[in-house]
């Protein structure tokens, strides 16, 4: 069954990627376990997040069982979409490596003008950061659901980019197994 997944994505997470999972979605077959495989570098954790959605909705409404096949690299993104899927139904292949990171920030913050709306503009800003902290510790807290990892642990190794092995996080209880 894992080797012929209903659902094939890879390359970036992005809009695309969110419009070939929906066709594919549609077109899976609407009974017995849904496979979904994922390759990626990474991309936009809102859109991961997004389709992390579908799949949840999908199994808590319909009762289906999702399963979730990691391929070569599951790194960022992709792990965050890796997260909607319960540790006991993930799977990865042979050398395939998850790698969970800090979200990324990329901001100017230019000051001009009144000073009562530069005050306005920087605490937008630090709203912005400290919501977008918090989207980062709920996703980090799915990831480790059912496995023996700890949060302590992810919050101090994702900073450096936290690669974990397919072995590895086969021990860590990250994934089922290794197929």
């Amino acid at each position: 069954m894992l080797a012929r997944p209903h659902v094939a994505l890879s390359g970036t997470v992005d809009q695309a990627m969110y419009a070939d999972f929906r066709d594919q979605l549609a077109a899976a077959p609407r009974e017995g376990a849904l496979v979904v495989s994922l390759s990626t570098l990474g991309g936009d954790p809102e859109v991961a997040r997004l389709m992390g959605d579908e799949i949840r909705l999908l199994r808590d409404y319909s009762g289906r069982e999702t399963l979730f096949l990691g391929k070569v690299a599951v790194y960022s993104a992709g792990a965050t979409f890796m997260a909607a899927f319960p540790a006991d139904k993930r799977f990865l292949t042979r050398g395939t490596r998850i790698m969970v990171h800090e979200r990324q920030i990329h901001s100017t913050v230019e000051l001009s003008g009144p000073l009562k709306m530069q005050v306005a503009s920087l605490k937008a800003k630090l709203h912005e950061i400290e919501e977008s902290v918090r989207i980062e510790e709920e996703g980090f807290r799915e990831i480790i659901a059912g496995s023996r990892v700890g949060f302590d642990e992810v919050q101090e190794r994702a900073p450096a980019n936290w690669y974990i092995e397919a072995e590895e996080a086969r021990s860590l209880g990250l994934v089922l197994d290794i197929i």
